[in-house]
């Protein structure tokens, strides 16, 4: 199947739209993609004519909710290769998913003295918890340091591992950077000394195929919002094993079993991890998406968004005194650079003023700014939707800011 640009295109309404009277260039997607029409009929309809709360209710409304938000978790579950759909917690989002597990895995399993491993490039979500859980435990956090190039230091990596490691954590792609980290062989060898494996995948799904059985990693959180779904909704993968010997990590509806006033048991895998009325809309959003992923060539879309990003690669190495910050071989979903000494939120402003929608600023990963000895970047990010006519109009953009900032 050809992969139709266009077609794809008009999927997506707000693309047609202008801002500051230009043509909107939206390079901005590894903060929150955009959503096709698919995705947002479906969460109209269900709040025009379906709503009704799951799992609890035997009227039709209650059972059809419910189905539509369970056949979700198993869309979701096949796309990613999980061996069950109960091994699919639904969260939040990525931040959620990895607070959960700190929380619950890390209570049962961390203990003082022991060591916990995260990257130098990890996003604010997938260290502040850990960061936590080590204040709590009397744990110590080792950190994997990264190269000028923006890769982890895996011989360094292999050095910090021990008996003592009981977690390592560690984003597949990074936000910034745009690196694509070798997860598989790290998690092989956090297991060979014992230690769980957790993968921040928010921003590894929406552009490279992810499968959990492959990776065998123990946890893999990601958010739809990142993949062309609705805020508030990701998932959380868990191995089941792992995950029946956790303690549910919030109380309330629908992870109960049993409850009196002297003791409550708690329910099976996914909905022990569920506590509360969930976003249904968003699980609803969550299950349109996939559908629509499966509906287009997914492999296609996936190639002509990386010869995109090469195109912006080699367009945007052609301005004088544009820096890149993160040259590591294998990237995807986002470009980091710098201009001279401009500051890059007054190169943010005056590209929104042309109508080109970029992120400026640390990103939420400020330890990488303080690696580079630099105030942020400005950040360019693709989705299945870009062009390489909008590379061209960044590259303008950025060349006229440069007259008349530099």
């Amino acid at each position: 199947m050809k992969f139709d640009i266009e077609k794809i295109r008009a999927d997506f309404p707000v693309l047609t739209r202008k801002v500051h009277g230009k043509d909107l260039v939206f390079l901005d997607s590894a903060a929150s993609s955009q959503k096709p029409k698919q995705v947002v009929e479906a969460i109209s309809n269900y709040y025009l004519y379906e709503h009704a709360n799951i799992h609890r209710g035997v009227h039709l409304l209650s059972q059809e909710a419910t189905s539509k938000y369970e056949d979700a978790r198993k869309k979701v579950a096949s796309f990613i290769n999980a061996k069950n759909d109960h091994e699919c917690i639904i969260t939040k989002g990525t931040t959620d998913g990895i607070n959960l597990v700190a929380s619950s895995l890390g209570e049962h399993c961390v203990n003082e003295g022991d060591e916990v491993i995260i990257s130098h490039m990890e996003h604010h979500s997938n260290l502040v918890p850990w960061q936590m859980l080590c204040e709590r435990k009397k744990a110590k956090l080792k950190v994997i340091p990264i190269t000028d190039d923006g890769e982890l230091d895996l011989e360094e990596y292999e050095k910090l591992l021990s008996e003592k490691t009981k977690i390592v954590s560690v984003v597949h792609v990074s936000n910034t950077l745009g690196t694509i980290n070798p997860v598989e062989e790290m998690i092989e060898k956090a297991h060979d000394v014992g230690a769980y494996f957790v993968v921040d995948g928010a921003q590894a799904v929406p552009h490279i195929p992810v499968d959990v059985q492959q990776l065998n990693c123990d946890f893999y959180a990601f958010s739809l919002h990142k993949m062309y779904g609705p805020t508030g909704i990701g998932i959380l993968y868990g191995k089941e094993s792992i995950m029946n010997a956790m303690p549910p990590y919030q109380g309330g509806g629908d992870m109960i079993n049993k409850v009196t006033l002297e003791k409550t048991t708690y329910n099976d895998l996914p909905h022990k991890f569920e506590a509360g009325t969930p976003n249904i809309a968003g699980g609803i959003g969550m299950g349109a998406t996939i559908d629509y992923i499966n509906e287009i060539d997914w492999k296609a879309a996936h190639e002509f968004e990386a010869e995109v990003m090469d195109y912006a690669h080699k367009k945007l190495s052609e301005i004088e005194d544009l820096r890149f910050i993160g040259t590591a071989e294998k990237k995807t979903g986002a470009i980091s650079f710098l201009v001279g000494q401009i500051h890059p939120y007054d190169m943010g402003v005056l590209l929104d003023q042309l109508g080109i929608a970029v992120r400026t600023g640390h990103h939420c990963t400020q330890p990488i700014l303080e690696r580079y000895n630099i105030p942020g970047t400005v950040r360019a990010s693709f989705g299945i939707y870009s062009t390489k006519q909008e590379v061209d109009q960044l590259v303008q953009g950025v060349e006229r800011a440069k007259r008349m900032l530099g």
